[in-house]
């Protein structure tokens, strides 16, 4: 492979420590987490990913000698498990015309439906070199697919420079916070400030909520991965399994993977933990970014009147506002977010089809999917649980916090 008379070689790694994490963290701002060569090799190396659960590492990286020049965090995936954008649909319509749908190939974090970026390069003709090489190695391996979840919308341009709809787009709405700037470039400060920007009968029903919890008499500690003892982890641990076991589902992430967070990214890994007499009843999984909190598990072994929401989103918001973080994104799907502040955002999704035919079928059926979507989200935000003025601002306000300050 050549651009501009420039040799590339391309290479498939098997796993995340086959390249140097200074090659791989340089390729990105750093800015969210879940790119972090240590976040993804921790997955690999302490037994989260299994290709039994359908994840078998399949990295795409492009080089210049050795110097590594673009990659993408990419798995072979035997199944859709895990993954938050949903074409079951599209697995049966190739079974029923006697085609395989798996293996196909995936560009994603794993288990995280979380926006950031995915054609990791600092120039914008080395993302391309990661699509072209990625559509080539999909024919060459006669796999049915190749996917993209949850990229910056500053990446739309390199799919799109593919031409003739090669990759197809999807969108879905998730719920995010925003604390946007006034006029004036200042900000909420703190919950009372954030809650005076509701309507009344939405202000009224989180006080209602968040004083249920309190005079249950639960509290509440905030536990950084630098100060987070092994207890501390297993404690969460256990919340987190307690989950997946309600619901019949294995829990993919190990305690190891826990500790080896608080080990290589202390400062990204938060712990909310609840306690009730001395004891604790539940706790919620967060990683910091540079200017965003994201949510990911939480699990409890109480119930208590409004212990979710404190645990899940009251307390983050307050430590977003402690901290100075713009932005809360507490994870996929829950209308029950609108009304305690996490507007509608549209999130998106590539979609390369080998087969023409299914390709051209499944483009209108992207259109209308979107159009669909869209529409939903139009009428999520007319429902704001703010006041006029804060839901414009919020509106204005709702570009990804973590954009890149360079090309990433």
């Amino acid at each position: 492979m050549s651009e501009a008379g420039d040799a590339y070689a391309v290479r498939l790694l098997g796993a995340l420590a086959d390249v140097p994490a200074a090659q791989w963290d340089a390729l990105h701002d750093g800015a969210n987490p879940f790119l972090a060569h240590a976040f993804l090799h921790g997955l690999e190396a302490t037994g989260c990913l299994r290709e039994d659960w359908g994840w078998t590492p399949h990295h795409l990286s492009v080089w210049r000698g050795e110097h590594l020049v673009a990659a993408m965090p990419a798995y072979l995936k035997q199944n859709s498990h895990g993954e938050f954008v949903f074409d079951h649909a599209w697995a049966r319509a190739y079974e029923q015309h006697g085609l395989d749908y798996y293996p196909k190939w995936l560009a994603a974090v794993p288990y995280s439906p979380v926006t950031g970026p995915r054609l990791l390069a600092r120039e914008p003709e080395h993302r391309r070199l990661l699509l072209q090489a990625m559509t080539q190695l999909c024919e060459r391996q006669e796999l049915s697919s190749a996917h993209v979840n949850f990229h910056r919308e500053d990446e739309d341009a390199a799919f799109a420079a593919e031409g003739d709809g090669a990759w197809l787009q999807r969108v879905d709405v998730q719920y995010h916070w925003r604390n946007p700037a006034d006029p004036h470039g200042l900000r909420w400060r703190d919950f009372d400030q954030f809650l005076a920007a509701f309507d009344h009968k939405h202000r009224k029903n989180i006080r209602q909520e968040r004083a249920k919890v309190a005079r249950a008499g639960v509290v509440f500690r905030t536990v950084e991965g630098a100060q987070a003892s092994d207890a501390d982890l297993a404690t969460m641990y256990g919340f987190y399994r307690s989950t997946f076991d309600q619901y019949g589902n294995h829990a993919a992430l190990t305690l190891d993977f826990l500790r080896h967070l608080a080990r290589t990214m202390p400062r990204a890994l938060v712990m909310f933990l609840a306690e009730y007499e001395g004891e604790p009843v539940a706790g919620a999984l967060c990683l910091r970014g540079d200017d965003t909190l994201y949510g990911r598990y939480w699990g409890a072994h109480a119930q208590l009147p409004g212990l979710h929401f404190e645990t899940c989103y009251y307390q983050g918001i307050e430590y977003c506002l402690r901290e100075g973080l713009h932005a809360f994104e507490p994870g996929a799907q829950g209308e029950h977010k609108l009304a305690r502040g996490f507007l509608p955002a549209e999130v998106r999704s590539r979609h390369w089809i080998a087969h023409p035919a299914f390709r051209d079928a499944l483009r209108p059926w992207c259109r209308e999917e979107a159009a669909s979507i869209r529409r939903y989200a139009a009428t999520l935000r007319a429902h704001s649980p703010f006041k006029a003025e804060a839901a414009d601002a919020a509106a204005d306000d709702d570009a990804p916090p973590d954009r890149p300050s360079s090309a990433a």
